[in-house]
């Protein structure tokens, strides 16, 4: 059984077990996290898909850690012009692990 959901602006493949990162979440380390916007649900080779999410389908988590991802660097650069700058950026994200997908 799988569900394809919707989180963060985008969508995740999810399955029970699975540890998934998605962008930070309003959410302590330990609690858990109910995701209500499930577009498709797989169950048994039978699919079904929502327009645009599947009523009574509900996927839940519980928030293992926070954290941050690795750091990317942007360069800005204009040529001619002796314009260059350069800047880090690490992206924060929440890994959850998905504990049950229940089909109401």
């Amino acid at each position: 059984m799988y569900a394809i959901i919707e989180s963060c602006g985008r969508q995740y493949k999810v399955s029970e077990g699975d540890v998934v990162f998605f962008e930070k979440l309003d959410a302590e380390e330990g609690k858990a996290v109910k995701f209500d916007n499930v577009v498709l649900v797989s169950n048994d080779g039978k699919v079904e898909v929502g327009a645009p999410y599947v009523k009574g389908v509900k996927v839940e988590g519980k928030v293992v850690a926070h954290g941050k991802a690795k750091k990317i660097l942007v360069y800005k650069y204009k040529a001619k012009k002796n314009y260059r700058r350069t800047q880090g950026h690490r992206q924060p994200y929440t890994k959850v692990e998905i504990t049950k997908i229940t089909i109401g």
